[in-house]
């Protein structure tokens, strides 16, 4: 801003100077004009007009002075401006360069300092995760110390509290802890033989020898009973499915058994159960009331299906066979043994045919009327229960959807209810939904295929009857006509006489 100002100023003060030359150029040009009248004028001896004369050139003088003196004062103080303008020029350079410096330099510091911050934050990291490492380390130590502590105490040995307590003397404790670790697995390596008691496998609790294979194994010795233990909870043992009999006397004999039957556990506090083996009906009964349903279902569509199977093979016959008996007998013309042949027959197709073979002399359109009538009444027990197999083939499936969908919902009621910590409490849930669909699945799979087999056999077994109602139908017309033509042909010879004459 201070530069703007003193360029405005220097360029007043050229101007004015412009101004003033043009001024003075004006000025001796006026005096010039106005004196040559004068000198003109001279001649005339006039005194006033010599005082006049002098006044104005007085005049002249003291303006051309006036602008002389203006122009000097301009003039130095332009040069005072161009001064204070250079003067101003360097200070502002001077400045600008400290300025630069300044700012070099707090660069400078700038980049150290996030050179520097950045090696702290380095600094910082490798100290968390070495604080990091230090907490697990010390979370793992205190962990490997409460399950020393925790199997020891198992055993009936006890940590004293001056180890136990104090603070910083690892040292002290790792070695205690492993001295005492060292003595209790000698001791547990050997067997231990002491007197106990342990229950039966009907439950009853006996007195007798415990023998014990370390920590791992043990074997009961008692006049009701002997075998190889397992824990029961509690501490106690029971006898597992009367397994180690033979192995249990021996060792209580201090003998070699020739095969060591025996029955491996990790903890004597943790119970062993029984596991009992499943069952159809266990299986189906952990399906919930949709799994009998599903199988209530499927015992239906068994039972529909044999009927049908039952009803279809009492109604079916050797169709090529039974048409061509009757053909032969119909062109042997024994009509009425082989209505006979028919009504002796029990088939579907052997009733079709007698209604056939009863309306053979009636005209064509009205015999397959009949044949149609005939095949249409024998359809209805050919198709029984078929749409009901069907019904219940599709409706498996869903009622297993809806188990599962069911079984989902009691899960998640559990889980809400006491969590995830028991894997027990989601089972039955669990089970409703992975039983009842595959309950739907089994009862939905061999329904469908024999309900579509049974399908496919009542339609053979139509098609079949149609096919062999209209074949004795064809051939019993054509022999007609054929009879008929032959008839006609012997009545026009005879009433001929010339075909008689020759």
């Amino acid at each position: 801003m201070k530069k703007i100002l003193f360029l405005l100023l220097l360029l007043i003060v050229q101007g004015s100077s412009v101004c003033a030359a043009e001024d003075k150029n004006t000025t001796t040009s006026q005096t010039i004009i106005v004196s040559e009248p004068a000198v003109k004028q001279d001649s005339p001896s006039d005194p006033g007009k010599q005082q006049k004369k002098s006044v104005a050139k007085q005049e002249i003088i003291n303006l051309e002075t006036a602008y002389k003196r203006e122009y000097a004062f301009l003039e130095a103080q332009k040069r005072e401006l161009t001064e204070r303008l250079k003067n101003y020029q360097a200070n502002a350079a001077r400045e600008e360069k400290s300025l630069s410096n300044k700012i070099s330099a707090l660069e400078r510091s700038s980049v150290e300092r996030s050179t520097k911050i950045d090696q702290l934050n380095a600094q910082l990291s490798e100290a968390e995760r070495k604080e990091a490492a230090v907490t697990e380390r010390s979370d793992t130590l205190e962990i490997t110390y409460a399950q020393a502590e925790a199997t020891l105490k198992n055993h009936g040995i006890e940590v004293p509290s001056s180890i136990k307590d104090t603070q910083d003397n690892d040292p002290a404790k790792v070695n205690y802890l492993f001295t005492q670790a060292l003595s209790l697995i000698q001791g547990l390596s050997a067997i231990q033989t002491k007197t106990g008691s342990f229950f039966l496998e009907n439950g009853k609790q006996a007195q007798g020898t415990l023998i014990q294979l370390g920590n791992i194994a043990a074997y009961g010795t008692s006049e009701q009973g002997n075998g190889s233990l397992v824990p029961a909870g509690g501490g106690d043992f029971k006898v597992w499915k009367g397994s180690g009999a033979e192995s249990a006397v021996a060792l209580s004999k201090n003998q070699q058994p020739d095969l060591l039957q025996l029955f491996l556990f990790e903890s004597r506090t943790n119970a062993i159960e029984v596991s009992t083996e499943k069952s159809v009906a266990s299986i189906i009964d952990s399906g919930g009331p949709i799994g009998w349903v599903i199988v209530a279902l499927g015992a239906i569509a068994g039972f529909l299906i044999l009927i049908r199977a039952y009803l279809l093979q009492s109604n079916s016959a050797n169709t090529q066979k039974l048409s061509d008996q009757i053909i032969h007998q119909l062109d042997e013309g024994d009509l009425e043994v082989a209505r006979k042949s028919c009504e002796d027959n029990s088939s579907a197709i052997s009733r079709v045919l007698s209604y056939t073979l009863h309306h053979l002399k009636d005209d064509r359109d009205h015999m397959e009327s009949i044949v149609y009538e005939a095949i249409l009444q024998e359809s209805g027990p050919l198709d029984r229960f078929g749409s009901a197999i069907l019904v219940i083939a599709s409706v498996a499936p869903l009622l297993g959807l809806l188990g599962t969908v069911t079984g989902m919902i009691e899960t998640f009621d559990m889980i809400t209810e006491f969590g995830t910590g028991d894997p027990k409490l989601l089972s039955e849930g669990i089970a409703i939904a992975l039983v009842t669909t595959e309950l739907g699945l089994i009862v939905a799979i061999p329904a469908l295929l024999l309900g579509s087999v049974l399908s496919a056999w009542a339609r053979n077994i139509k098609r079949d009857m149609e096919h062999s109602a209209l074949r004795i139908t064809n051939i019993f017309l054509g022999r007609s006509n054929s009879i008929e033509v032959s008839d006609a042909r012997t009545q026009h010879i005879s009433n001929d006489p010339l075909v008689l004459n020759n």
